[in-house]
């Protein structure tokens, strides 16, 4: 499930094991490979954690999860979102010149942090996953957030949130020169805000008839949308943490990333 080379990019970035005691120094830990195949497995399928088969190999699901949660607070999968990014910059596989903003309710089986009354599933927990993406479609940031939270409300975080992208000589990129967003996002308050960042919103109005022709360029966050949703355990938020939630969230836009590198290559 790990190739050797997304395991050449993975590597590097996991924090150093403490050292084994010399006395007691317990039962060795599992390979970290082994490990984030587990990770992998639970994030396709949406397993549960305790029903991680042990014939794969892969360690328990207590185990895989430990390494989840340390690894993320290690900041392992925003590093290995930005470097991923840069070999798509580098490749000429980043089309920075737009972006296109969107979010998706997805229901949660668990109340905890960033949940709310979902306003599609009869008030019932759900969890919103907000994310903005490059004119190609390329995730540039994802967030959580509540079911009953505005999806206006997480533009200038989501706008915040996109890193410096490397992979070329000369500054790092990191605005776009415009943004894409349905009639959701039309608010005049949060279109001074872009403009005072040096970004051109480009928003359908509410009330207006629909044929604007946005949809031509604003297709491709949907479509993101769906290849987050691809993996089962993005469907439907089974975590109560939501910092677990948003690790698997981060590691799928890695995933997608890529998948989209060695699509360029071949």
């Amino acid at each position: 499930m790990v190739s050797d080379e997304l395991w050449a990019e993975i590597e590097p970035l996991l924090p150093p094991r403490p050292p084994r005691r010399h006395r007691f120094p317990g039962r060795k830990p599992l390979d970290d490979r082994r490990v984030l195949c587990g990770i992998l497995f639970v994030l396709y399928t949406a397993i549960p954690w305790e029903y991680l088969p042990q014939e794969l190999g892969f360690g328990s699901g207590m185990t895989c999860w430990r390494r989840l949660r340390d690894w993320n607070d290690a900041g392992v999968w925003q590093r290995l979102h930005e470097v991923l990014l840069a070999k798509l910059r580098a490749a000429d596989q980043l089309d920075m010149s737009r972006a296109v903003i969107d979010g998706a309710h997805v229901r949660a089986r668990s109340r905890g942090a960033q949940t709310g009354p979902s306003p599609v599933e009869g008030r019932k927990p759900g969890s919103k996953h907000h994310v903005i993406t490059d004119a190609g479609g390329i995730p540039l940031a994802a967030s959580l957030t509540g079911g009953n939270r505005h999806d206006v409300t997480e533009l200038m975080p989501l706008v915040a949130k996109v890193p410096r992208v490397k992979g070329i000589r000369g500054r790092p990129r990191q605005r776009p020169r415009r943004i894409y967003a349905d009639r959701g996002y039309d608010f005049d308050k949060y279109r001074r805000e872009l403009r005072a960042t040096g970004i051109t919103p480009v928003v359908a109005r509410r009330g207006t008839d629909h044929g604007s022709g946005l949809g031509t360029r604003r297709w491709v966050v949907e479509q993101t949308i769906a290849l987050l949703h691809w993996f089962r355990r993005l469907r439907t938020r089974w975590e109560i943490r939501d910092d677990i939630h948003e690790a698997f969230l981060t590691l799928a836009c890695a995933i997608i990333y890529w998948r989209r590198l060695h699509r360029s290559k071949s």
